[in-house]
């Protein structure tokens, strides 16, 4: 297993793929893999990769991989109207 990821190291290093772009790469095949073994359920697959269901949540929607439940954003709050004072 060590070969294959010191070659897949290596791979992206010749493929000038940025240390970024490796992550993601890494982190959504890992979240797509977690999911699929654990037939979709996110508390499995956030146990299995070892992170919290929020966390894995928020890569979902991050990566836009399903169900990552991006449209249920809390709403812009909007600023409270002032009051008058009662003058005495």
């Amino acid at each position: 297993m060590k070969n294959e990821f010191d070659a897949l190291i290596a791979y992206l290093l010749n493929s000038k793929i940025s240390m970024q772009e490796g992550t993601e790469l890494l982190e959504r095949k890992m979240i797509a893999g977690a999911l699929a073994a654990n037939d979709g359920k996110q508390l499995a697959a956030a146990k299995q990769l070892g992170i919290h269901r929020n966390t894995l949540l928020r890569k979902m929607r991050d990566y836009e991989l399903e169900n990552g439940r991006s449209h249920r954003r809390k709403p812009v709050t909007r600023e409270a109207p002032t009051r008058k004072r009662k003058s005495a």
